[in-house]
């Protein structure tokens, strides 16, 4: 089978290439590297097992006549390509919504013509400033106001869950939408916000651990072997098309807590600080302070259950920041 994963440069896509390489398949690649690295692929490239299985295209997904190319190609399509991290969307915000929205679009234009399965990766963003737990997939969404940039990301996604939709509904497309919770692991880059490599860099360097806010927010985390599983298993069950799935983890914690685990976990000196929100992103962020995902709609359907605790993630991104 011939895969494109859209954004395979990036942290999640490169353990989705991984994978369907291990598998014995041909691996697409296209990532412009605005927030994706080549050192995320590197040891696929190095691989000789993978000669002639890997395919990087270094370009834009609002580029069509390369996106035609390789859609054409290919016999499924992972959609990761999207701006990424809070920090990257409040300094790119234009271009964060037209990557988003325009990217999707095309995505959805072409997999259409081929008659290609697809599947989308949206993000627990969209469902807004919820305080209850879990979030249910029909739950209602609830956003601030347009001049809060912040919400531009989580509306920009709801935006492309809206157009999967409708291909389904309208014209009979095979899409599946993956709502994702917080997922991290190795070769993850605390560079656009991510907090638990953030976090960890501090710890391992006796840094002052940066804690936004009081630190009370709660979040809880996926680890990205099990997320990579859960996309490969809703696109290969047919149940799956039309519909859209939590994909998280099970175990809520407060972002004070997280930190304080890190700093016993690495041995560390470091401190932790607490940085009001206004001295870290624009007067008018907002944060979500709580997200939990309901999974059991993706249980019910593939027997999804997450196989890794936090303290075993952040045992191997801790060992994988040493090395």
């Amino acid at each position: 089978m011939r895969v494109l994963i859209t954004g395979g440069a990036g942290f999640i896509g490169s353990h989705l290439a991984e994978a369907y390489l291990k598998e014995g398949h041909d691996v697409y690649i296209i990532d412009d590297l605005s927030t994706g690295t080549l050192e995320n692929i590197k040891i696929l490239q190095d691989n000789a097992d993978y000669d002639n299985r890997l395919f990087v295209t270094i370009d834009t997904i609002l580029n069509h006549n390369k996106l035609l190319e390789l859609i054409g190609t290919v016999d499924v399509v992972f959609h990761l390509a999207a701006a990424v991290g809070v920090r990257y969307i409040l300094d790119n915000p234009l271009e964060s919504i037209k990557i988003n929205i325009q990217g999707t679009d095309k995505i959805l234009e072409l997999c259409m013509k081929f008659k290609k399965k697809v599947l989308i990766a949206s993000s627990s963003e969209v469902y807004g400033k919820h305080l209850h737990a879990p979030l249910v997939e029909t739950d209602n969404i609830i956003y601030g106001p347009s001049s809060k940039f912040r919400w531009s990301y989580a509306a920009s996604k709801l935006m492309d869950e809206f157009m999967a939709l409708a291909y389904f509904r309208t014209k009979g497309l095979q899409v599946v939408v993956a709502r994702l919770f917080n997922t991290v692991g190795p070769r993850q880059t605390g560079a656009y916000g991510m907090v638990i490599p953030r976090l960890v860099n501090q710890a391992l360097k006796n840094e002052a651990l940066t804690v936004h806010g009081d630190g009370g927010q709660t979040r809880t985390f996926t680890y990205v072997k099990d997320v990579v599983k859960a996309m490969i298993a809703l696109m290969d069950n047919d149940s799956a098309f039309g519909e859209v799935f939590n994909i998280g983890g099970v175990g809520e914690i407060s972002i004070r807590d997280l930190a304080e685990k890190i700093v016993k976990m690495t041995g560390s000196r470091s401190t932790i600080s607490f940085i009001p929100y206004e001295e870290v992103f624009e007067k008018d962020f907002e944060d979500m302070q709580r997200r939990v995902p309901c999974i059991e709609k993706i249980k019910g359907l593939i027997g999804f259950s997450p196989q890794t605790d936090l303290d075993m993630i952040l045992k191997e991104v801790i060992e994988s920041f040493k090395k």
